[in-house]
């Protein structure tokens, strides 16, 4: 059985930050989605005048897929040579 996660999801994101300022750590849960993957996090909320508004954080993986699917990655399969013209 595998108990590796491969998604994490929340409907509720609690932010903290410590003012530049003052030094003070202050906390906030904010009503927005959250939905974490291997390529990255996605929250999702309304911007200022209430319309859905999303922010997409790439890891290093999903910015190498984007590349792979754009056309711009590297010419070498990435499994065991699967794809390859060569016999």
């Amino acid at each position: 059985m595998n108990n590796e996660i491969d998604e994490i999801t929340a409907s509720k994101v609690t932010v903290e930050i410590i003012d530049k300022k003052t030094g003070k750590l202050f906390r906030r849960t904010l009503p927005m989605d959250y939905r974490e993957t291997y390529t990255g996090i996605k929250l999702s909320g309304e911007n200022l005048n209430g319309e859905p508004s999303d922010i997409v954080f790439f890891s290093e993986k999903g910015i190498a897929k984007l590349k792979d699917l754009s056309g711009q990655g590297s010419d070498n399969p990435s499994c065991n040579d699967h794809g390859s013209l060569e016999k």
